[in-house]
């Protein structure tokens, strides 16, 4: 049965003080089924279906025993590797305020902090053997520099995970399309048994934004944040 626009596009009325870009947002949240899929299925935010589409097709949570999440905020990564691997320590990080999740010891304080690395292996009690990274610097319009700005925190990312994570280990981060990558995926090459890039569906068509999947890890770098191996 053929549905009305009225149905199929649900729009808002553009309020007098609304930007054009916030009506935008707007329209394109309440359009979103993955908008309504987090609700129905009580996770935190869409980006939830983006670790289990690739989990789905990579998976690596399942078995995970020790997990550690970078950008936590808002939770939707840490909900899902909690469902999936319940009985895996999870500690996640974020600069942002992030309301407690259940069996997730979650840190306030800046990753790019130098005392970061070691008090997220404090809290985990050991290596982890997956660490995931959705972290993204904030924007300041400029593409060149937000994608430099994100790069360098997936970089930082990457090399943490090289030093401590336990043999056959795994690493996923999100990243975007442009600039130069080169010595984020020569350093995982380096490391790791296989290194691919995905764009999980629910990743919406427009973005740039892609995910570096690193599994095999091969061994730890000599760590800086002790427990050397």
């Amino acid at each position: 049965m053929a549905r009305s626009g009225r149905d199929s596009d649900r729009r808002l009325k553009t309020a007098k003080k609304r930007k054009a870009s916030s009506q935008r947002w707007l329209e394109r949240q309440l359009n979103d089924p993955y908008v309504k899929r987090a609700k129905d299925e009580d996770y935190r935010s869409r980006a939830a279906f983006k670790l289990t589409e690739l989990d789905d097709r990579f998976g690596l949570v399942k078995g995970a025993r020790r997990v550690v999440d970078l950008g936590i905020a808002p939770g939707g990564w840490a909900q899902v590797v909690r469902r999936r691997a319940p009985k895996a320590a999870i500690v996640g990080i974020d600069i942002l305020e992030t309301e407690p999740i259940e069996g997730v010891e979650i840190l306030q304080m800046d990753f790019m902090d130098d005392a970061a690395p070691d008090t997220l292996i404090s809290a985990l009690g050991g290596a982890p053997d997956l660490v995931l990274s959705d972290m993204a610097a904030n924007t300041v319009g400029h593409k060149q520099t937000d994608h430099l700005r994100t790069m360098a925190l997936v970089e930082a990312a990457a090399w943490f995970a090289v030093e401590v994570l336990e043999p056959r280990g795994a690493f996923v981060a999100k990243g975007f399309a442009g600039g130069t990558d080169k010595d984020l995926l020569d350093l995982l090459k380096r490391h790791f048994a296989s290194v691919k890039h995905a764009k999980p569906p629910a990743s919406r068509k427009g973005s740039s934004e892609w995910y570096v999947v690193a599994q095999g890890f091969k061994g730890r770098e000599p760590s800086r944040y002790g427990d050397e191996a």
